[in-house]
């Protein structure tokens, strides 16, 4: 018999499901379920990783200094105004730990990462969802939910699985519209992919606002996932209120000094960049001549709705799972008869547009 009872908001929660890796019987599967970065890190990455092969034996930098030096290099901000962490996942972890508390409202966007709505709950914070028509987040909804009790309003942007984003007209309302006693997060882990020229990824409210706080990531367009390395910026109180809670040593060395080489290396990542988005385009453009309602992605995967027909979502997984195919199907309370896949090596792309065309054509 179990004796020992957790909080009954824990014992409610689903937990994560991360992206399918293998399949039985196929020894290397093409796998586009995680949004990873299929040509990997900048050489400078693993060489500095390689570096600290050495000195392992030794604590990390708690102090952080040279990782959010390079990134204040690359983007024009106080270092003292970054806290890095084990992933950007930990630093909403974080944050929401610092101003979260029981009783206590969280408005998230409906396709926000759903890590936020987590750690709101294990707070034992109320959690409003705030829904995106046609997978585009509304201002209006959000606003719409605000209440006296509202402390926190999380927008990934962009955002998945849509890979929509929300322009910088309506960002900048957003922020107007909210109680400066609230805190507007804005979660940019693609933000690096975007070239559009009304996209705003946060950090100029986050310099001025009292009440503004981005993160980012390095495991995409930096190809560092297996490093879990991340990155916030926001005003100098509330990290200084966070960096009470964050560990002595919740990064470590090796991560720090991979990223902080990956971030200096503009040439490779605007390498990265372009061609995720060149062959991103041929993929949406390949999908939407199949018949499929394909968002306007600007990351680097793409979703795919199918039509009221007898193609499926399950039946496109069944066919490229039959071909070595490792695509990401949407869970219960996302965009219906969905099915998102990221953009892979060339040989990868050109394999799936072979077998979901061939799945489409039946």
């Amino acid at each position: 018999m179990l004796l020992v009872k957790a909080r009954p908001e824990i014992e409610e929660l689903a937990p994560y499901v991360q992206g399918q890796s293998s399949i039985d019987g196929i020894e290397n599967p093409i796998k586009l379920s995680s949004n990873e970065s299929p040509l990997g890190p900048s050489p400078k990455a693993i060489e500095a990783y390689s570096h600290k092969a050495t000195n392992l034996f030794r604590y990390p930098d708690g102090g952080q200094s040279e990782l959010r030096g390079a990134i204040a290099d690359v983007y024009g901000l106080d270092p003292a105004r970054i806290i890095c962490g084990n992933g950007s996942e930990e630093l909403m972890q974080i944050m929401i730990r610092t101003f979260l508390g029981a009783g206590d409202e969280a408005i998230i966007s409906e396709y926000c990462f759903g890590i936020c709505k987590l750690h709101a709950f294990a707070q034992g914070a109320v959690v409003r969802t705030a829904k995106e028509p046609d997978c585009m987040m509304s201002v209006d909804n959000i606003l719409a939910e605000v209440t006296e009790k509202t402390k926190l309003v999380a927008i990934s942007t962009p955002n998945n699985p849509p890979g929509t984003y929300m322009s910088k007209s309506e960002l900048h309302r957003l922020h107007a519209a909210l109680p400066k006693h609230v805190l507007l997060l804005v979660d940019g882990a693609y933000a690096e992919y975007v070239t559009a020229s009304d996209y705003d990824c946060g950090l100029g409210l986050a310099k001025d606002a009292s009440n503004v706080i981005v993160t980012r990531t390095f495991s995409k367009l930096y190809g560092l996932a297996g490093l879990r390395i991340g990155w916030s910026y926001g005003p100098a109180y509330i990290i200084e209120l966070m960096q009470r809670l964050r560990t002595p040593f919740n990064a470590n060395a090796a991560a720090m000094a991979a990223a902080a080489a990956a971030i200096a290396d503009r040439e490779y990542a605007d390498k990265i960049r372009d061609y995720n988005n060149s062959w991103r385009d041929k993929m949406m453009t390949a999908l939407s001549g199949l018949g499929l309602h394909v968002y306007p992605s600007v990351t680097n995967f793409i979703l795919m709705r199918f039509p009221e027909s007898h193609h499926s979502p399950e039946g496109a997984w069944t066919h490229l799972i039959a071909d070595g195919i490792i695509p990401r199907p949407v869970n219960s309370g996302g965009p219906e008869r969905c099915l998102r896949v990221s953009v892979g090596l060339a040989e990868e792309n050109e394999a799936f547009i072979r077998s979901i065309t061939s799945y489409m054509r039946t």
